[in-house]
Protein backbone atom coordinates (compact mmCIF):
# COMPACT_ATOMS: atom_id res chain seq x y z
CA UNK A 1 0.00 0.00 0.00
CA UNK A 2 3.00 2.33 -0.47
CA UNK A 3 2.36 5.59 -2.34
CA UNK A 4 -1.36 5.43 -1.66
CA UNK A 5 -3.10 8.70 -0.89
CA UNK A 6 -5.91 8.65 1.60
CA UNK A 7 -8.45 11.37 1.98
CA UNK A 8 -11.36 11.11 4.33
CA UNK A 9 -13.70 13.45 6.13
CA UNK A 10 -14.34 11.67 9.40
CA UNK A 11 -17.52 11.29 11.34
CA UNK A 12 -18.10 13.25 14.57
CA UNK A 13 -19.94 10.65 16.59
CA UNK A 14 -23.24 11.78 18.11
CA UNK A 15 -24.29 10.59 21.52
CA UNK A 16 -26.36 7.48 20.91
CA UNK A 17 -29.61 6.88 22.75
CA UNK A 18 -30.48 3.39 23.97
CA UNK A 19 -32.68 2.82 20.95
CA UNK A 20 -30.20 4.49 18.58
CA UNK A 21 -32.93 6.84 17.31
CA UNK A 22 -31.03 10.09 17.84
CA UNK A 23 -30.12 12.32 14.91
CA UNK A 24 -27.14 10.98 13.00
CA UNK A 25 -24.02 12.68 11.77
CA UNK A 26 -23.34 13.02 8.06
CA UNK A 27 -21.76 10.13 6.20
CA UNK A 28 -18.06 9.65 5.58
CA UNK A 29 -16.31 9.73 2.22
CA UNK A 30 -13.31 7.40 2.01
CA UNK A 31 -11.06 7.46 -1.05
CA UNK A 32 -8.06 5.31 -1.94
CA UNK A 33 -5.90 6.17 -4.97
CA UNK A 34 -4.68 2.99 -6.69
CA UNK A 35 -3.28 4.11 -10.03
CA UNK A 36 -3.07 7.28 -12.07
CA UNK A 37 -6.47 6.57 -13.58
CA UNK A 38 -8.55 4.91 -10.90
CA UNK A 39 -9.65 5.86 -7.39
CA UNK A 40 -11.88 3.72 -5.18
CA UNK A 41 -14.27 6.04 -3.35
CA UNK A 42 -17.20 5.09 -1.13
CA UNK A 43 -19.55 7.03 1.12
CA UNK A 44 -20.23 5.41 4.48
CA UNK A 45 -23.44 6.26 6.32
CA UNK A 46 -23.48 7.11 9.99
CA UNK A 47 -23.85 4.18 12.40
CA UNK A 48 -27.48 3.12 12.90
CA UNK A 49 -28.66 5.18 9.90
CA UNK A 50 -30.90 2.17 9.23
CA UNK A 51 -32.21 -0.40 11.71
CA UNK A 52 -30.19 -3.45 12.60
CA UNK A 53 -31.96 -6.41 11.00
CA UNK A 54 -31.63 -10.17 10.86
CA UNK A 55 -32.57 -11.24 7.36
CA UNK A 56 -31.48 -14.83 6.82
CA UNK A 57 -31.60 -16.37 3.36
CA UNK A 58 -33.42 -19.64 2.73
CA UNK A 59 -31.46 -22.16 0.68
CA UNK A 60 -33.70 -24.00 -1.77
CA UNK A 61 -31.05 -25.99 -3.62
CA UNK A 62 -30.47 -25.98 -7.38
CA UNK A 63 -33.32 -27.17 -9.63
CA UNK A 64 -32.42 -29.70 -12.30
CA UNK A 65 -30.64 -27.96 -15.18
CA UNK A 66 -30.20 -24.67 -13.30
CA UNK A 67 -26.71 -23.19 -12.88
CA UNK A 68 -25.13 -19.91 -11.84
CA UNK A 69 -24.77 -17.32 -14.59
CA UNK A 70 -21.42 -16.25 -16.05
CA UNK A 71 -20.76 -13.54 -18.67
CA UNK A 72 -21.22 -14.29 -22.35
CA UNK A 73 -18.46 -16.50 -23.68
CA UNK A 74 -18.34 -18.84 -20.69
CA UNK A 75 -19.98 -22.13 -19.79
CA UNK A 76 -20.94 -23.15 -16.25
CA UNK A 77 -21.15 -26.84 -15.36
CA UNK A 78 -21.03 -29.02 -12.26
CA UNK A 79 -17.65 -30.54 -11.55
CA UNK A 80 -19.26 -32.55 -8.74
CA UNK A 81 -22.38 -32.27 -6.59
CA UNK A 82 -23.98 -33.99 -3.61
CA UNK A 83 -21.11 -32.98 -1.32
CA UNK A 84 -21.32 -32.33 2.43
CA UNK A 85 -20.70 -28.59 2.84
CA UNK A 86 -17.74 -28.10 0.49
CA UNK A 87 -16.13 -24.85 1.64
CA UNK A 88 -12.60 -24.55 0.27
CA UNK A 89 -10.68 -25.63 -2.83
CA UNK A 90 -6.95 -26.17 -3.25
CA UNK A 91 -5.38 -27.11 -6.58
CA UNK A 92 -2.09 -28.96 -6.09
CA UNK A 93 1.04 -28.35 -8.18
CA UNK A 94 0.30 -31.60 -10.11
CA UNK A 95 -3.30 -30.50 -10.81
CA UNK A 96 -5.08 -32.61 -8.21
CA UNK A 97 -8.09 -30.85 -6.71
CA UNK A 98 -8.62 -31.00 -2.93
CA UNK A 99 -11.98 -30.03 -1.37
CA UNK A 100 -12.26 -29.29 2.36
CA UNK A 101 -15.71 -30.19 3.68
CA UNK A 102 -16.69 -28.80 7.08
CA UNK A 103 -19.37 -26.66 8.71
CA UNK A 104 -20.21 -24.62 11.77
CA UNK A 105 -21.21 -26.73 14.76
CA UNK A 106 -22.83 -25.92 18.08
CA UNK A 107 -19.73 -25.31 20.19
CA UNK A 108 -20.69 -22.34 22.31
CA UNK A 109 -19.90 -19.65 19.75
CA UNK A 110 -22.51 -17.33 18.29
CA UNK A 111 -24.18 -18.58 15.10
CA UNK A 112 -26.19 -15.92 13.32
CA UNK A 113 -26.17 -16.35 9.56
CA UNK A 114 -28.46 -19.36 9.16
CA UNK A 115 -31.53 -20.92 10.72
CA UNK A 116 -30.36 -24.47 10.16
CA UNK A 117 -29.72 -26.70 13.17
CA UNK A 118 -25.95 -27.22 13.53
CA UNK A 119 -25.00 -30.79 12.77
CA UNK A 120 -21.90 -32.90 12.89
CA UNK A 121 -19.17 -31.55 10.62
CA UNK A 122 -17.93 -33.75 7.77
CA UNK A 123 -14.30 -32.98 8.66
CA UNK A 124 -13.14 -34.54 5.41
CA UNK A 125 -10.86 -33.62 2.52
CA UNK A 126 -11.90 -35.01 -0.85
CA UNK A 127 -9.50 -35.57 -3.76
CA UNK A 128 -10.63 -35.12 -7.38
CA UNK A 129 -8.48 -35.82 -10.43
CA UNK A 130 -9.52 -34.62 -13.90
CA UNK A 131 -6.59 -35.78 -15.99
CA UNK A 132 -7.97 -34.85 -19.42
CA UNK A 133 -9.49 -31.52 -18.36
CA UNK A 134 -12.98 -32.31 -19.64
CA UNK A 135 -14.67 -31.28 -16.41
CA UNK A 136 -15.47 -34.88 -15.39
CA UNK A 137 -13.13 -36.17 -12.66
CA UNK A 138 -11.86 -39.68 -13.34
CA UNK A 139 -10.97 -40.07 -9.66
CA UNK A 140 -13.09 -39.12 -6.64
CA UNK A 141 -11.80 -40.32 -3.31
CA UNK A 142 -11.54 -39.38 0.36
CA UNK A 143 -7.98 -38.17 0.89
CA UNK A 144 -8.08 -37.37 4.61
CA UNK A 145 -10.75 -37.61 7.31
CA UNK A 146 -11.20 -37.30 11.07
CA UNK A 147 -10.16 -33.63 11.07
CA UNK A 148 -11.45 -30.72 13.14
CA UNK A 149 -13.24 -28.36 10.75
CA UNK A 150 -10.55 -28.26 8.05
CA UNK A 151 -10.33 -25.30 5.72
CA UNK A 152 -7.04 -24.09 4.21
CA UNK A 153 -4.73 -26.59 2.48
CA UNK A 154 -1.21 -26.33 1.12
CA UNK A 155 1.47 -28.58 -0.40
CA UNK A 156 5.04 -27.45 0.23
CA UNK A 157 8.36 -29.30 0.51
CA UNK A 158 6.82 -32.80 0.45
CA UNK A 159 4.35 -31.86 3.17
CA UNK A 160 0.56 -31.50 3.10
CA UNK A 161 -0.72 -28.78 5.45
CA UNK A 162 -4.28 -28.53 6.79
CA UNK A 163 -5.71 -25.55 8.66
CA UNK A 164 -7.99 -27.09 11.27
CA UNK A 165 -9.96 -24.70 13.46
CA UNK A 166 -7.72 -25.45 16.45
CA UNK A 167 -4.35 -25.69 14.73
CA UNK A 168 -2.21 -26.13 11.66
CA UNK A 169 -1.33 -29.75 10.88
CA UNK A 170 1.43 -31.12 8.66
CA UNK A 171 1.50 -34.56 7.00
CA UNK A 172 4.24 -36.23 4.93
CA UNK A 173 3.18 -36.13 1.29
CA UNK A 174 4.26 -37.73 -1.98
CA UNK A 175 3.10 -36.13 -5.20
CA UNK A 176 0.17 -37.99 -6.71
CA UNK A 177 -0.79 -40.03 -3.66
CA UNK A 178 -4.54 -40.55 -3.41
CA UNK A 179 -5.00 -41.19 0.30
CA UNK A 180 -3.20 -39.96 3.39
CA UNK A 181 -2.11 -42.92 5.47
CA UNK A 182 0.73 -41.41 7.50
CA UNK A 183 -0.07 -39.71 10.81
CA UNK A 184 0.23 -35.95 10.91
CA UNK A 185 1.39 -33.62 13.63
CA UNK A 186 0.04 -30.32 14.88
CA UNK A 187 2.78 -27.75 14.32
CA UNK A 188 0.83 -24.70 15.51
CA UNK A 189 -1.91 -24.39 18.12
CA UNK A 190 -4.64 -21.90 17.20
CA UNK A 191 -7.60 -20.49 19.16
CA UNK A 192 -10.53 -22.70 18.21
CA UNK A 193 -13.96 -21.86 16.86
CA UNK A 194 -15.30 -18.37 16.49
CA UNK A 195 -18.25 -16.02 16.09
CA UNK A 196 -20.56 -17.10 13.26
CA UNK A 197 -18.24 -18.70 10.68
CA UNK A 198 -14.94 -17.44 12.08
CA UNK A 199 -13.67 -20.98 12.68
CA UNK A 200 -11.97 -21.01 9.27
CA UNK A 201 -8.14 -21.16 9.25
CA UNK A 202 -6.51 -20.55 5.89
CA UNK A 203 -2.84 -21.04 5.01
CA UNK A 204 -0.65 -19.81 2.17
CA UNK A 205 3.10 -19.94 1.53
CA UNK A 206 5.31 -17.01 0.59
CA UNK A 207 6.48 -17.02 -2.99
CA UNK A 208 9.89 -18.38 -1.98
CA UNK A 209 8.35 -20.99 0.34
CA UNK A 210 10.29 -19.75 3.37
CA UNK A 211 7.26 -18.52 5.35
CA UNK A 212 3.64 -19.55 5.90
CA UNK A 213 0.77 -17.15 6.56
CA UNK A 214 -2.20 -18.32 8.63
CA UNK A 215 -5.47 -16.39 8.94
CA UNK A 216 -7.37 -16.41 12.25
CA UNK A 217 -10.73 -14.62 12.56
CA UNK A 218 -12.08 -12.93 15.66
CA UNK A 219 -14.00 -14.75 18.38
CA UNK A 220 -16.76 -12.14 18.49
CA UNK A 221 -18.49 -9.37 16.56
CA UNK A 222 -16.78 -6.38 18.16
CA UNK A 223 -14.89 -7.81 21.17
CA UNK A 224 -18.07 -7.86 23.24
CA UNK A 225 -16.66 -10.73 25.33
CA UNK A 226 -13.57 -8.75 26.26
CA UNK A 227 -10.29 -8.21 24.47
CA UNK A 228 -8.63 -11.08 26.35
CA UNK A 229 -10.89 -13.42 24.40
CA UNK A 230 -9.24 -12.17 21.20
CA UNK A 231 -5.62 -13.12 21.86
CA UNK A 232 -3.92 -14.19 18.59
CA UNK A 233 -7.20 -13.54 16.77
CA UNK A 234 -8.29 -11.12 14.04
CA UNK A 235 -4.78 -11.53 12.70
CA UNK A 236 -2.68 -12.98 9.93
CA UNK A 237 0.13 -14.93 11.57
CA UNK A 238 3.52 -15.61 10.01
CA UNK A 239 5.44 -18.80 10.83
CA UNK A 240 8.23 -20.95 9.47
CA UNK A 241 7.19 -24.08 7.52
CA UNK A 242 7.88 -26.22 10.61
CA UNK A 243 5.55 -24.09 12.77
CA UNK A 244 8.23 -22.16 14.64
CA UNK A 245 8.91 -18.44 14.67
CA UNK A 246 5.32 -17.25 15.08
CA UNK A 247 4.70 -13.54 14.87
CA UNK A 248 1.73 -11.34 14.04
CA UNK A 249 2.17 -10.19 10.43
CA UNK A 250 -0.91 -7.92 10.43
CA UNK A 251 -3.70 -7.28 12.93
CA UNK A 252 -7.12 -5.67 13.31
CA UNK A 253 -8.49 -7.86 10.50
CA UNK A 254 -11.84 -9.00 11.86
CA UNK A 255 -12.11 -12.17 9.79
CA UNK A 256 -9.48 -12.55 7.06
CA UNK A 257 -10.14 -15.63 4.93
CA UNK A 258 -8.98 -15.77 1.30
CA UNK A 259 -5.31 -14.87 0.72
CA UNK A 260 -3.21 -14.61 -2.44
CA UNK A 261 -0.25 -12.73 -3.92
CA UNK A 262 -0.85 -9.89 -6.37
CA UNK A 263 0.64 -10.78 -9.77
CA UNK A 264 4.19 -9.60 -10.29
CA UNK A 265 4.60 -8.61 -6.64
CA UNK A 266 5.36 -9.96 -3.18
CA UNK A 267 2.28 -8.18 -1.81
CA UNK A 268 -0.17 -10.33 0.11
CA UNK A 269 -3.90 -9.61 -0.32
CA UNK A 270 -6.79 -10.85 1.79
CA UNK A 271 -10.60 -10.74 1.84
CA UNK A 272 -12.03 -9.62 5.19
CA UNK A 273 -15.50 -9.95 6.73
CA UNK A 274 -16.32 -6.81 8.67
CA UNK A 275 -18.58 -6.30 11.70
CA UNK A 276 -22.36 -6.53 12.10
CA UNK A 277 -25.25 -4.65 13.71
CA UNK A 278 -24.48 -1.06 12.64
CA UNK A 279 -27.10 -0.90 9.88
CA UNK A 280 -27.67 -2.03 6.31
CA UNK A 281 -24.58 -0.40 4.83
CA UNK A 282 -22.07 -0.64 7.67
CA UNK A 283 -19.50 -1.97 7.65
CA UNK A 284 -18.39 -2.88 4.11
CA UNK A 285 -16.44 -6.08 3.77
CA UNK A 286 -13.22 -5.43 1.92
CA UNK A 287 -10.23 -6.78 0.05
CA UNK A 288 -6.91 -5.21 0.88
CA UNK A 289 -3.21 -5.47 0.41
CA UNK A 290 -1.64 -6.43 3.71
CA UNK A 291 1.11 -4.26 5.15
CA UNK A 292 3.64 -5.94 7.39
CA UNK A 293 2.86 -4.88 11.00
CA UNK A 294 -0.20 -3.03 9.71
CA UNK A 295 -3.32 -2.49 11.85
CA UNK A 296 -6.72 -2.49 10.10
CA UNK A 297 -9.02 -1.26 12.85
CA UNK A 298 -10.89 -4.12 14.48
CA UNK A 299 -12.49 -3.78 16.99
CA UNK A 300 -11.86 -0.09 17.68
CA UNK A 301 -12.26 1.43 14.21
CA UNK A 302 -13.80 0.53 10.88
CA UNK A 303 -12.90 1.27 7.25
CA UNK A 304 -10.11 3.62 8.22
CA UNK A 305 -9.97 5.86 11.24
CA UNK A 306 -13.70 5.72 12.04
CA UNK A 307 -14.30 4.85 15.71
CA UNK A 308 -16.82 2.11 16.41
CA UNK A 309 -19.44 3.68 18.72
CA UNK A 310 -19.68 0.46 20.74
CA UNK A 311 -16.03 0.77 21.86
CA UNK A 312 -16.67 4.13 23.54
CA UNK A 313 -13.53 5.89 22.36
CA UNK A 314 -11.15 3.14 23.47
CA UNK A 315 -7.61 2.88 22.10
CA UNK A 316 -7.61 6.05 20.05
CA UNK A 317 -3.92 5.39 19.45
CA UNK A 318 -4.93 2.35 17.43
CA UNK A 319 -7.85 4.16 15.82
CA UNK A 320 -5.46 6.82 14.58
CA UNK A 321 -3.05 4.23 13.18
CA UNK A 322 -5.73 2.28 11.30
CA UNK A 323 -5.02 1.59 7.63
CA UNK A 324 -7.85 2.23 5.18
CA UNK A 325 -8.50 -0.93 3.13
CA UNK A 326 -8.06 -0.90 -0.64
CA UNK A 327 -11.39 -2.07 -2.05
CA UNK A 328 -14.93 -2.15 -0.68
CA UNK A 329 -16.61 -5.50 -1.34
CA UNK A 330 -20.01 -4.19 -0.22
CA UNK A 331 -21.68 -4.32 3.21
CA UNK A 332 -22.38 -7.73 4.75
CA UNK A 333 -21.45 -9.62 1.56
CA UNK A 334 -19.39 -12.20 3.53
CA UNK A 335 -16.52 -11.99 1.05
CA UNK A 336 -14.46 -15.15 1.62
CA UNK A 337 -12.68 -16.60 -1.38
CA UNK A 338 -9.89 -14.59 -3.03
CA UNK A 339 -7.66 -15.60 -5.93
CA UNK A 340 -5.69 -13.77 -8.61
CA UNK A 341 -5.78 -14.81 -12.24
CA UNK A 342 -1.99 -14.68 -12.49
CA UNK A 343 -1.57 -17.20 -15.33
CA UNK A 344 -4.00 -15.70 -17.86
CA UNK A 345 -6.77 -18.23 -17.35
CA UNK A 346 -10.31 -17.63 -18.67
CA UNK A 347 -9.91 -14.86 -21.30
CA UNK A 348 -7.44 -11.96 -21.67
CA UNK A 349 -10.00 -9.49 -20.28
CA UNK A 350 -9.56 -11.12 -16.86
CA UNK A 351 -5.78 -11.51 -16.91
CA UNK A 352 -4.09 -10.39 -13.69
CA UNK A 353 -7.32 -9.52 -11.91
CA UNK A 354 -8.75 -10.64 -8.58
CA UNK A 355 -11.82 -12.82 -8.04
CA UNK A 356 -13.70 -12.88 -4.73
CA UNK A 357 -16.39 -15.34 -3.63
CA UNK A 358 -19.18 -13.72 -1.61
CA UNK A 359 -21.06 -16.09 0.69
CA UNK A 360 -23.87 -13.58 1.22
CA UNK A 361 -25.51 -11.43 3.88
CA UNK A 362 -27.74 -12.10 6.88
CA UNK A 363 -27.56 -8.63 8.53
CA UNK A 364 -29.11 -6.54 5.74
CA UNK A 365 -32.73 -5.81 4.82
CA UNK A 366 -32.03 -6.70 1.17
CA UNK A 367 -29.64 -9.57 0.48
CA UNK A 368 -26.14 -8.63 -0.67
CA UNK A 369 -23.34 -10.83 -1.96
CA UNK A 370 -24.26 -14.34 -3.13
CA UNK A 371 -21.97 -14.09 -6.17
CA UNK A 372 -18.39 -14.10 -7.39
CA UNK A 373 -17.02 -10.67 -8.31
CA UNK A 374 -13.99 -9.51 -10.29
CA UNK A 375 -11.61 -6.58 -9.78
CA UNK A 376 -9.27 -5.65 -12.66
CA UNK A 377 -5.61 -5.07 -11.76
CA UNK A 378 -2.68 -3.40 -13.51
CA UNK A 379 0.89 -3.33 -12.23
CA UNK A 380 -0.17 -5.10 -9.05
CA UNK A 381 -2.86 -2.56 -8.12
CA UNK A 382 -6.62 -2.27 -8.72
CA UNK A 383 -7.33 -0.51 -12.01
CA UNK A 384 -11.13 -0.47 -12.11
CA UNK A 385 -14.31 -1.01 -10.10
CA UNK A 386 -15.72 -4.26 -8.78
CA UNK A 387 -17.66 -6.19 -11.45
CA UNK A 388 -20.11 -9.09 -11.20
CA UNK A 389 -18.75 -12.32 -12.67
CA UNK A 390 -20.76 -15.32 -11.45
CA UNK A 391 -24.32 -14.50 -10.39
CA UNK A 392 -27.73 -16.20 -10.27
CA UNK A 393 -27.46 -17.59 -6.74
CA UNK A 394 -30.43 -15.48 -5.54
CA UNK A 395 -33.72 -16.88 -6.86
CA UNK A 396 -35.18 -13.46 -7.74
CA UNK A 397 -34.58 -9.80 -6.89
CA UNK A 398 -36.02 -8.97 -3.50
CA UNK A 399 -36.37 -12.64 -2.62
CA UNK A 400 -34.82 -14.29 0.42
CA UNK A 401 -34.59 -17.61 -1.40
CA UNK A 402 -31.18 -18.60 -2.72
CA UNK A 403 -30.08 -21.67 -4.67
CA UNK A 404 -26.69 -21.82 -2.99
CA UNK A 405 -23.86 -19.79 -1.45
CA UNK A 406 -20.40 -19.43 -3.08
CA UNK A 407 -17.28 -19.59 -0.93
CA UNK A 408 -13.87 -20.57 -2.32
CA UNK A 409 -12.51 -19.78 -5.78
CA UNK A 410 -9.58 -21.52 -7.50
CA UNK A 411 -8.13 -22.15 -10.96
CA UNK A 412 -7.35 -25.55 -12.46
CA UNK A 413 -4.29 -26.10 -14.64
CA UNK A 414 -6.45 -26.28 -17.77
CA UNK A 415 -7.72 -22.74 -17.18
CA UNK A 416 -11.12 -23.38 -15.61
CA UNK A 417 -12.41 -21.55 -12.54
CA UNK A 418 -13.78 -23.66 -9.71
CA UNK A 419 -16.24 -22.23 -7.17
CA UNK A 420 -17.28 -24.08 -4.02
CA UNK A 421 -20.97 -23.72 -3.19
CA UNK A 422 -21.28 -25.08 0.33
CA UNK A 423 -25.04 -24.65 0.76
CA UNK A 424 -25.65 -25.92 -2.79
CA UNK A 425 -23.39 -28.94 -2.14
CA UNK A 426 -21.66 -28.35 -5.46
CA UNK A 427 -18.34 -27.41 -7.04
CA UNK A 428 -19.06 -25.26 -10.09
CA UNK A 429 -16.72 -25.15 -13.09
CA UNK A 430 -16.54 -22.02 -15.26
CA UNK A 431 -14.67 -22.28 -18.57
CA UNK A 432 -14.26 -20.03 -21.59
CA UNK A 433 -16.04 -21.43 -24.66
Amino acid sequence: MNNKMYTASFLLLAVLTACHSAKHSQGITATVQHTGTYNDSIVLPAPYATPDVRNVSKVTGWPEGKTPVAPDGFTVTKLIDGLDNPRWIYVAPNGDIFIAMANTISDGFTKTASDYVPRKSSNTILLLRDTDGDGVPELKTVFLKGLNRPFGMLILNNAFYVGNTDGLWMYPYTEGQTVMTAPGKKILDLPAGGYNNHWTRNVIASRDGKKLYVSVGSGSNVAEHGIDNEKRRANILEINPDGTGERIFASGLRNPVGMDWAPGTNTLWTAVNERDNLGDDLVPDYATSVQENGFYGWPYAYYGKNPDPRRNGERMDLVNSTITPDISMGPHTASLGLVFNEKNYLTPAYYGGMFVGQHGSWNRSELSGYKVVFVPFANGKPSGPVQDFLTGFIVSKGSNNVYGRPVGVAFTHDGAMLVSDDAGKTIWRVKAK
